[in-house]
């Protein structure tokens, strides 16, 4: 209960988005009616799904690596950040990092995409930019990483798999929805800005 009260946005965000992919699993219906068409939403049909489809997930691992890295993220941003701002962090970002995808393809007929990556990498970004120097564990490194350093060496990881995807995951989504968690960051809290470099310059000595 204490999530649910301190924390109300991201537990709904966390239960809603387990428990529809899970139905979708299960259920070609609710994919079809979820998933993102860039076809479909340049044409102005289905545009709900820039949202729905964020809901939804390709496959166990799929949810389970963006639910773990949401819950690690997710809570602790909306309790510095505020309730409101959060909810326009995740569903903004959720949004402007389809948007790409749709403009870039807009004539393929056959391409979808699903999936909460790029809002939870703006949960991301953003959480670097208050914690710059919290400590970020990827397996199979034994040690933590700066998250300062992470986010760059994210960027450039989701730029190079955009270029060469054959997972069908939406890695422009990674990318751009980082990109959209930092700016969404600056224009909601301006004062992250100077706190991001005093917490720098203080660790520089």
């Amino acid at each position: 209960m204490d999530y649910i009260n301190n924390t109300p946005v991201a537990s709904f965000i966390f239960i809603f988005t387990i428990v529809t992919s899970i139905y979708a699993f299960n259920d070609n219906s609710l994919f079809g009616k979820f998933v993102l068409s860039p076809y479909n939403v340049s044409r102005r049909h289905k545009v709900y799904t820039l949202i729905t489809s964020g809901f939804i997930h390709a496959d166990w691992m799929h949810l389970i690596f963006n639910m773990l890295t949401f819950f690690s993220f997710g809570f602790a941003l909306e309790s510095m950040i505020g309730s409101v701002n959060f909810a326009i962090l995740y569903f903004v970002s959720l949004v402007a990092s389809d948007l790409p995808t749709v403009f870039r393809h807009k004539n393929d007929l056959w391409y979808n995409s699903l999936g909460a990556s790029g809002a939870v990498s703006a949960v991301i970004f953003s959480f670097i930019l208050f914690q710059p120097f919290s400590k970020m564990y990827i397996m199979p490194i034994p040690f933590g990483i700066w998250a300062l350093a992470f986010g760059p060496l994210y960027l450039i990881y989701c730029a190079y798999a955009s270029k060469q995807s054959r997972d069908n995951i939406n890695h422009d989504a990674h990318l751009y929805g980082a990109l959209s968690g930092m700016i969404l960051t600056v224009l909601l809290m301006p004062g992250v800005i100077p706190f991001f470099i005093k917490q720098v310059m203080s660790k520089i000595g």
